[in-house]
C-alpha cells in the first residue's frame, strides 16, 4: 500500500504543483481545495494519469467542523495520512491603517484556524501507525523579515512558523517530522498584483521562482533522505533574506 499524502489548497497554484510532484514520487494523495472543484478534479485526473490514487476533499479549512468531519472519513476510509502539507492560504493585502476587522480576520483564520483545523485531526492516526511520517506547513518570507502592506498574512505566517517549531518537538519521539517551507516571490496568480519590479531589487537572483522548485523543496522533505531533519524553515526566496 502506498503512501498517503494530504495537500490542502491543491487545486492550483504551489499546492497543485506539490500534488503532481509528490505523486510523481509514487504517493497516494488526497486533493483538497474549498472552491474550484472543477480544478481540484484536474488535479486528481493528472494525478491518476502519473499511476497514483487519489481522494478529494472540499472544505473550507476555516470551518473546524467540516475539516474534522472530511479528514476522518479519508482516513477512516483510507487509512491514515504519512504526510500533510498545509498549503491552503490567502492573501488580503492593503496598509494597515485601512485593514478592517474582516480583513484580518480571514487571513489569520485560514493560516492559524487552519493550520489546527487540518493538522489536528490527523497526528493521532499518524501516531498510532508507529510508521513515523512527515508534516510540512507553508510559510513566507513574509513571516519572517514582514512585507509592507501584508501585517494580517506576516502575522499568520510568523504564528505558523512558531507552531511548526512547537509541534516538531512534541512529534520528534514519534519519528514524525516538522517542517517549513518559506517561499518567495513565486510566479503564480496570487502574485499579478504584486510590485514585482520593486520587490526583484531585493532578490540576488535577479527572478521569480517557479511552483516546481517550491515543490520541490517540499518533495525532499517528504522523502527518506530528509529523516533527519525537523523544526527547520526552508527559504526558497532567490537570496531574498
Amino acid at each position: 500500500m502506498n503512501k498517503r499524502i494530504l495537500v490542502t489548497g491543491s487545486s492550483r497554484g504551489i499546492g497543485k504543483a506539490i500534488a503532481l510532484k509528490l505523486a510523481a514520487q509514487g504517493y497516494d494523495i488526497t486533493v483538497h481545495c474549498r472552491t474550484g472543484l472543477e480544478q481540484a478534479q484536474q488535479t486528481c485526473a493528472e494525478i491518476h494519469a502519473l499511476g497514483q490514487s487519489t481522494t478529494l476533499l472540499q472544505f473550507d479549512v476555516c470551518d473546524r467542523a467540516a475539516a474534522k468531519q472530511q479528514i476522518e472519513q479519508d482516513i477512516t476510509n483510507n487509512g491514515a495520512y504519512y504526510g500533510v502539507v498545509c498549503n491552503a492560504g490567502i492573501t488580503n493585502d492593503m496598509a494597515f491603517p485601512a485593514m478592517q476587522g474582516d480583513d484580518w480576520d480571514s487571513v489569520i483564520r485560514t493560516g492559524l484556524d487552519g493550520f489546527y483545523n487540518v493538522v489536528h485531526p490527523t497526528v493521532m492516526p499518524m501516531v498510532q501507525t508507529r510508521k513515523g511520517g512527515r508534516i510540512i506547513t507553508m510559510a513566507s518570507v513574509s513571516g519572517i523579515a514582514g512585507n509592507r502592506g501584508q501585517v494580517n498574512y506576516s502575522a499568520a505566517k510568523a504564528g505558523i512558523i512558531g507552531a511548526t517549531k512547537a509541534l516538531s518537538l512534541e512529534l520528534a519521539k514519534r519519528k514524525i517530522t516538522v517542517n517549513c517551507v518559506a517561499p518567495g516571490l513565486i510566479e503564480t496568480a496570487m502574485t499579478d498584483e504584486l510590485p514585482v519590479a520593486e520587490m526583484m531589487k531585493m532578490i540576488p537572483l535577479k527572478r521569480m521562482g517557479t511552483v516546481n522548485e517550491v515543490a520541490g523543496t517540499v518533495a525532499f522533505l517528504m522523502s527518506d533522505d530528509a529523516a533527519y531533519i525537523t523544526r527547520q524553515v526552508i527559504s526558497v526566496n532567490g537570496g531574498m533574506v
